[in-house]
Order: structure tokens, then sequence, then C-alpha cells
């Protein structure tokens, strides 16, 4: 048992070094973007367009639900005179952790697995090997381009997701009790604070960067069988989950210090 564990926490520590450098070999090669023909950016682009566009109408739905049930359970707030305290509530979980969290878990779901099932095919198929006997990075040329394009992307459906459901409490508040829209929304800028917007941006740049790594790191740990495709894809879920869940924990205590 005690060399299982021994083997198990050397492979963990394996991984971490192996990833943190394959996080720097990312960053590095992100400011060393091809830009010839704009093929780099035409990727970003794409990337975006899947992640981001095609991931509208799932976090319009997710974040308006979210914002409906928040104003529900608070009703009681309203007939007790403590309206200030369910703008507090709304801009906490919303704007600074459910939604960039739940925003993340979307795109991991979507973009991840499809990032790290397409990489592991191109491995198996030898396509990775051709890229690099031609002198083409494939950190470079597959790996950046998506890196920047979910980032943009998850950071942009945060700042969406929490727009949405904020908006989408005022007009289920009109059921409960009902409330101009500008004083509505004058008393969410005035418990909206900068700490507020700060952890929500801080949160979705580093789920979007946690997001395109882990799902890479995995997509390039395939050999040879196509069998190998689903088990990596469902490992870069669960690690991918596990991080952002362990990362939005420790952004959230350092904002509460």
């Amino acid at each position: 048992m005690m060399g299982r564990w021994g083997s198990t926490a050397i492979q963990i520590w394996k991984d971490m070094f192996y990833g943190f450098g394959f996080f720097w070999l990312i960053i590095r090669e992100s400011f060393r973007l091809n830009t010839q023909r704009g093929v780099g950016w035409k990727v970003v682009v794409m990337q975006i367009l899947f992640t981001g566009v095609n991931a509208l109408a799932i976090i319009l739905l997710i974040s308006l639900s979210l914002g409906a049930v928040i104003i529900f359970e608070g009703a009681k707030l309203f007939s007790l005179g403590q309206n200030s305290l369910l703008y507090t509530i709304l801009i906490t979980i919303i704007t600074r952790e459910l939604g960039p969290l739940l925003t993340a878990f979307i795109v991991m779901a979507r973009s991840g697995v499809a990032i790290a099932t397409e990489l592991s095919n191109m491995v198996i198929s030898q396509e990775i090997e051709a890229y690099m006997a031609v002198g083409i990075n494939p950190i470079s040329y597959l790996v950046v381009p998506r890196f920047i394009g979910v980032t943009i992307s998850v950071m942009a459906l945060t700042l969406l997701f929490s727009t949405a459901g904020l908006a989408g409490a005022w007009f289920v508040v009109q059921f409960v009790q009902p409330l101009p829209a500008g004083e509505y929304f004058t008393n969410l800028l005035t418990h909206l604070s900068l700490t507020d917007l700060t952890a929500s941006l801080v949160k979705s740049l580093a789920f979007g960067m946690i997001i395109a790594v882990v799902s890479s790191y995995h997509g390039f740990q395939a050999n040879q069988s196509s069998t190998e495709v689903p088990v990596l894809v469902i490992k870069a879920v669960g690690r991918g989950f596990s991080l952002l869940i362990i990362v939005n924990i420790i952004i959230t205590l350092v904002y509460l210090l």
C-alpha cells in the first residue's frame, strides 16, 4: 500500500512539473504567434466562434435561471425591508462566485473536451510528427491559438453571464415587487465594488488558461491507440474541474483577506 501511495505521489509531482513546463511553453509561444498569412489568428477567431459564440444560448439560459432563483428565494428580504442585502447577494453569487465558475464548467465540458479529443486524434494519426518534420512547432501552431481563443471567450462569456444574470433578476423581481429599472440598476451599481469586478476578471482569466492548458496537455498524452482518446478526455475533464474549483477557492480567499 505504501508503495502504491509513493508511486502515485511521484506521478503527481511529475505531472505537475511537466504541466508547469507545458504552460511556460504556451506563454512563451503566445508572444510569437505565427501571423504569416494570418493563419494563427484565423484559428484564434474560429476558436472564439466555437467556444464563445456557440455557447451563448446555454450561458444566457443558465444565467437568467440563476438570477431568477436568487430573486425567488430572496423575496422575503423585500417584505422585511432588506433590499440592500439582496443586491449584495446578487452581486456576490452571480458576479464574483458562481458566474465565473459555472461559465468555466460549461466551457470545459464543451471546448475542453473538443480540444483534448482533437489533439489526441492528431497525435494518434501522426499529424503532430508531420508538423515537426516540416519545421512547424505544434505548440505555436496548434495550442497557442486555442489557448488565446478559449481565454478570451471565457472572459467574454463571464461578463455576459453576470450582465444577463443581473438583468434577468430585475425581470423576475417585477413579479415579486415591481421596481423601476432605474432604481434597480442604480442600487445595483452602488453595491457593485471594484473588488467584485476585479475578482470576476481574475477568475475568468485564470479559468480560461486552465481549460486550454489542461485540455491540450492531456490531448498530447495519447500514444498510438484510439482507445486512449476517451480515457484522456475523461482525465482532462476531471482534472480541469478539480483545478477550477481549487483556483476559485484560492482567489476567493485572497480577496477576502
